[in-house]
């Protein structure tokens, strides 16, 4: 057995920590029983940790000069250094004509790629979200609902792995439309406080508009291409073979980048991330800074073979990037609200990955996204800590002088700042 054919329990196991939590949490809500509910959050995604590590460690070592023989669930891609492990088949809609007169097939099985792109992303994903899941059983220790809490983080870890590890467009949707949904649930989180529930109502409809993008694009990329799987999509889309019109591809890439505007809070659709912090501040280093507010542009790179094709899509993806990364760190300049400010920091930042990857540097976008998740986590989980300190104060105006009162906040705070600043030594 190989830890490839152990792939699929990265974001299996998270899930399972999510329905256990949720079915049968509410009975151990007491503080003093609580140590149940963050044994099986901690242990389900520390789990799905080791097993993305040993993946990881088996891409990086593997021989694909010289492959051993594997099991026919693997398919070994030299070229591009890629691993694919089909666990079964999910859909089987049988064949069709594609206009172009080739053979098309609306087959789609549960296939999970792991390659030096997904890699990186498994990375962020277990091991900051593990990280918060900690800092979250210290954050949420006197708040109500806190194995709802739990199973809602789970859910998003499962959901974002599925995302990530999906080797076809229909899985990707799935863990699209996941994590968008634990969004709203995680959002809206003080559900009695009007602002919040607001606050999650209008993420949940503003990202429903960038899916409807998405979901055209998956539709015109079958009827095109014949397939839903990524790696073939590409493929045809570089090598021309069916014959596809180039303003339909432009249009293929333009519609999946109406979704990424969406769930990465490109203008137009930058509106709700801002509001997004409602929710715990865990939550919004997790997911609205570290994690899948990135996927919009993981999408992008994931689908570079259609995006190289068509330079009109490119362009677009680096002139929104560009114009949200000026326009979003202008808005953060006159910010009194410490998360807003770091709200608007992120939608700059996300600007700046689409701009590298709109110009066609895809591993400069992600290189990018890599290092960003780190300090943007810090920088929220950091500013948590400020909040808590200062009893839920969250006007800037109001603080100060912290480096005496919370001295390590402020330390880990100022590496954070010098990361975003570029300064060489951190992440610059």
């Amino acid at each position: 057995m190989t830890p490839l054919s152990l792939i699929w329990l990265i974001p299996v196991l998270p899930l399972l920590g999510a329905f256990v939590n949720g079915v049968i949490g509410y009975r151990f809500e007491e503080e003093s029983k609580r140590k149940v509910i963050n044994f099986i959050a901690l242990a389900s995604t520390f789990l799905s940790l080791l097993i993305a590590l040993l993946n990881i460690y088996y891409l990086i070592t593997f021989p694909f000069e010289n492959p051993p023989a594997l099991s026919s669930s693997i398919t070994i891609d030299k070229e591009h250094h890629a691993l694919s492990y089909n666990l079964s088949e999910w859909i089987n809609g049988g064949s069709f004509t594609t206009p172009s007169g080739r053979e098309g097939f609306f087959n789609v099985s549960w296939l999970f790629v792991l390659d030096p792109l997904s890699a990186v992303m498994l990375f962020v994903v277990t091991f900051v979200g593990f990280l918060i899941h900690i800092y979250s059983v210290g954050y949420m220790a006197h708040d109500k609902g806190y194995f709802r809490y739990f199973s809602y983080l789970n859910l998003f870890m499962a959901m974002m792995l599925t995302l990530v590890l999906g080797g076809n467009y229909l899985m990707m949707f799935v863990g699209w439309e996941g994590v968008g949904l634990c969004s709203y649930l995680l959002i809206g989180f003080y559900y009695t406080k009007d602002y919040c529930a607001d606050a999650g109502k209008k993420a949940f409809l503003t990202n429903r508009i960038g899916d409807m993008g998405f979901a055209a694009g998956l539709i015109l990329i079958l009827y095109y291409f014949g397939t839903l799987d990524i790696a073939k999509v590409n493929e045809l889309a570089v090598s021309g073979e069916y014959n596809v019109p180039s303003y339909i591809v432009t249009a293929a890439a333009l519609l999946l980048f109406v979704g990424a505007t969406g769930k990465s809070a490109q203008i137009p659709l930058y509106v709700w991330l801002p509001d997004a912090m409602a929710g715990p501040t865990p939550v919004s280093a997790l997911i609205h800074a570290a994690t899948m507010v990135t996927s919009g542009v993981y999408l992008v790179a994931r689908s570079n073979g259609l995006y190289s094709t068509s330079p009109t899509a490119l362009g677009v993806v680096a002139g929104v990037g560009c114009l949200t990364a000026l326009f979003a760190a202008s808005i953060g300049l006159v910010q009194n609200d410490i998360k807003k400010v770091l709200a608007y920091s992120t939608v700059s930042q996300l600007g700046y990955m689409f701009l590298g990857v709109g110009v066609g540097a895809y591993a400069a976008g992600i290189f990018h996204l890599y290092t960003h998740a780190f300090f943007k986590a810090l920088l929220f989980l950091g500013s948590g800590s400020v909040i808590h300190a200062l009893s839920g104060e969250q006007d800037i105006r109001k603080m100060g002088q912290l480096f005496g009162k919370i001295p390590h906040t402020a330390k880990t705070f100022l590496i954070g700042c010098l990361a975003i600043a570029g300064i060489p030594g951190l992440s610059g």
